[in-house]
């Protein structure tokens, strides 16, 4: 029987997304699966879609997320890999638990890195698909989330570089930038308590309270998803893709207006 799937899924485009029980990573395997691509989820929970294959591992623990990747690729072969997996925390920098941000950047960064390199020795021979979803706070800073906002600038340099070295194998890496957008990780980031704050306590809460509603205000993951899969199916997609006009035009923004002025709309939205 596995024999027999493996044979049917090479008959379709595969696809690996890791951090696809959820949010933007689930819809985006939804929108795969149903557009028949063969698709496989990586991540510490299942996605409930009958019609993803999943693969159960912890991105910042062990192999088995990567190796995953490999046995996919060698079974189904390997058209696209979409990094979704990650996480948040709102923290004073002064205050910030060195244990809690390695694990923020092992999880958004450092993950998708070793995903990469996982995929890319078979998408070598062939061409291919990543895209990481890193976020508009990589390109604008969100208060008291300074290691989120880090690790996603981090991710658009990734795709930035990744695209010089690997244009000649027909490898297009694409960081795609959603805004705010309404999914459960609102309520998953790792907020430190009132105690730990100092005399930052009050002005985290508000950026935190203000930072929520943002994103539960914000754009359907579905939304986002559908530009993942335009990416994914595109012959040459963009190296940058924000999501949405406002987040293009806010994006822009930063890139016009004077350093000092953006930092200070930043600060006012999130103090409010």
């Amino acid at each position: 029987m596995e024999e027999k799937n493996a044979t049917l899924n090479r008959l379709h485009p595969s696809a690996v997304v890791v951090g696809g029980s959820s949010g933007i990573g689930y819809e985006t395997c939804v929108r795969l699966v149903n557009r028949g691509w063969a698709v496989t989820n990586i991540s510490r929970t299942q996605c409930d879609n009958a019609k993803v294959i999943n693969i159960s591992a912890d991105v910042a623990s062990g192999t088995e997320a990567f190796d995953g990747i490999a046995s996919v690729a060698e079974r189904s072969g390997l058209d696209a890999l979409v990094y979704c997996a990650g996480c948040s925390m709102a923290a004073p920098i002064e205050h910030a638990r060195e244990s809690d941000y390695r694990y923020l950047f092992e999880v958004n960064f450092f993950g998708a890195l070793r995903a990469m390199q996982a995929a890319i020795p078979y998408m070598r021979k062939k061409g291919g698909k990543i895209v990481l979803v890193g976020s508009l706070a990589g390109e604008v800073p969100i208060l008291f989330d300074a290691f989120y906002s880090s690790s996603k600038a981090a991710l658009g340099m990734l795709a930035r570089e990744a695209n010089a070295e690997l244009n000649g194998y027909r490898i297009h890496v694409t960081a795609v930038l959603p805004g705010g957008t309404a999914t459960n990780f609102s309520f998953k980031r790792k907020v430190y308590p009132q105690e730990e704050n100092g005399s930052y306590s009050k002005p985290v809460n508000r950026a935190v309270a203000a930072l929520a509603n943002m994103e539960q205000s914000g754009m359907k993951p579905s939304r986002v998803a559908e530009d993942i899969f335009k990416v994914i199916t595109s012959e040459r997609p963009p190296i940058i893709k924000t999501v949405g006009a406002m987040n293009t035009a806010k994006r822009i923004a930063t890139r016009v207006l004077p350093e000092k002025f953006t930092l200070y709309l930043d600060e006012r939205m999130f103090h409010q």
